[in-house]
């Protein structure tokens, strides 16, 4: 299973990248992304590695979803800001299932 989480991991961040260098953004597309990214959360990420991995989606999420910085992203090249946009339909679904992962054992409820 841990093979199949890293091949998911690999497809969802080079699907984001292509589908945001070739200007897609298909709700079919976002929905195919958040499914690799259920993989992800629920065979990548383990409970040693769960506190780096929301630190690094909340960031990226916050410079994400900032407009001034989105715009100015955008401004250099509008596919750029189609592929982070892309990466986040990716991460977003993997750091809910880490973060009601944490809160479950957090709760005593291992």
């Amino acid at each position: 299973m841990e093979k199949v989480g890293k091949i998911a991991f690999l497809v969802g961040v080079a699907l984001a990248i292509v589908l945001g260098v070739i200007g897609q953004a298909s709700a079919l597309w976002v929905g195919i992304l958040a499914i690799l990214g259920l993989a992800v959360g629920f065979l990548n990420v383990t409970h040693k590695e769960s506190t780096s991995f929301l630190v690094a989606v909340v960031a990226l999420l916050l410079a994400v979803g900032n407009g001034t910085i989105s715009a100015q992203i955008s401004s250099l090249w509008i596919n750029l800001g189609m592929m982070l946009s892309n990466i986040v339909a990716f991460v977003a679904p993997a750091a809910l299932i880490v973060a009601l992962r944490g809160i479950y054992e957090t709760a005593g409820t291992k």
